[in-house]
């Protein structure tokens, strides 16, 4: 993918030169979606001053102009809509939002829901230290979003973690000079977001808005880490919605709890089995299968890496041709793996 010709109209200098630190911040993202200093095109140097305090500013103000950067390479590049919600909020209330592709709600037979981890980073992003230190192609779900729409499906790129509103400004927050600088702690300067106060509830409300009203008959979804057991959650939370609307999912080293999240529900964990399926971080080859001691809840292969936080990007083929394949086969699944996976070679050879 050619990072330079797809942002060839957006400057990520352009932010920073409009940030009040540009001279401690010299760098750029180059033709491979990698940042570099633009002097010495080095990667990324946390230390740059003698004081953490200082450096970690720095590295608070870099995130935050990566997240606007994102935004815009979702709106201009990806050519997505930013929506914002609750439906009915005033003019001159404080919101969150998510992203979408201009007719992922009709005239798109599929719909992919991306779902990332729980963190400081927002839509658009698997992993913010990863698109500081690893690049674009690493750290953003955009790879994802132009995969999907070169199949002509939907896109819905869900922002979990916007769930609080900073009583401080963006200016006093995240200004270098500024002496009384804070920490900004979320329990002191921050309130909930009226309807999507917390991952689970930001999602369920765009699924009941959204996602329940879209003409697709084919929903997807992919979740990575937390995303997994906020999307349990949903499944719990409007059973039979999900059940008819998700044909499949992609849970990438996911940290829901099964059997604990269905309350032994086995209609919903006989459905998790037939139409999930988790990758993990594990030295074992991409789509390897990888067994555990216990029952599994769900088919699970190696992601390809045992680096947690580049699971997404490396098994980003992998996941898409499982997706296409469950289009193809319907209910099928995409492999046949014994659903019990023992030390025994026996059955390890079986699986």
């Amino acid at each position: 993918m050619n990072w330079l010709q797809m942002n060839e109209d957006l400057s990520f200098r352009k932010l920073i030169n409009g940030s009040e630190c540009p001279e401690i911040l010299k760098y750029d993202f180059n033709k491979n979606g990698e940042l570099r200093h633009i002097e010495t095109n080095e990667p990324f140097v946390f230390s740059y001053q003698n004081s953490y305090s200082d450096n970690h500013k720095r590295y608070q103000i870099l995130g935050h102009l990566v997240t606007q950067y994102v935004y815009e390479l979702l709106e201009k590049a990806c050519k997505l809509q930013k929506i914002y919600i609750p439906k009915d909020i005033p003019k001159n209330e404080l919101c969150s939002f998510f992203f979408m592709s201009e007719n992922a709600l009709k005239n798109c037979s599929t719909v992919v829901v991306l779902l990332q981890d729980q963190g400081t980073f927002c839509a658009g992003q698997w992993g913010q230290k990863v698109i500081i230190h690893e690049g674009l192609q690493y750290g953003s779900q955009i790879p994802f979003i132009a995969m999907a729409l070169q199949c002509s499906w939907g896109v819905i790129v869900l922002n979990p973690n916007d769930c609080f509103i900073d009583l401080k400004t963006e200016k006093e927050c995240l200004s270098l000079s500024e002496k009384e600088y804070s920490t900004c702690p979320k329990e002191s300067c921050s309130v909930p977001k009226r309807d999507t106060s917390s991952p689970e509830e930001h999602t369920i409300y765009v699924w009941d808005h959204f996602i329940s009203n879209a003409t697709a008959s084919n929903v997807a979804f992919i979740a990575h880490g937390y995303g997994g057991l906020v999307f349990v959650n949903l499944l719990m939370q409007r059973t039979s919605e999900v059940m008819n609307k998700v044909y499949a999912v992609a849970f990438i080293d996911s940290t829901h709890h099964t059997m604990y999240q269905t309350q032994g529900n086995s209609q919903v964990q006989a459905w998790i089995w037939k139409h999930c399926q988790q990758w993990v971080s594990s030295s074992k080859p991409l789509g390897r299968s990888v067994g555990y001691l216990v029952k599994a809840d769900c088919p699970t292969v190696s992601a390809g890496t045992e680096k947690y936080d580049l699971a997404p990007s490396f098994c980003l083929h992998s996941v898409f041709r499982c997706l296409r394949n469950r289009l193809k086969m319907g209910s099928k699944k995409c492999f046949v793996r014994s659903p019990i996976a023992t030390r025994s070679k026996k059955i390890t050879k079986k699986s």
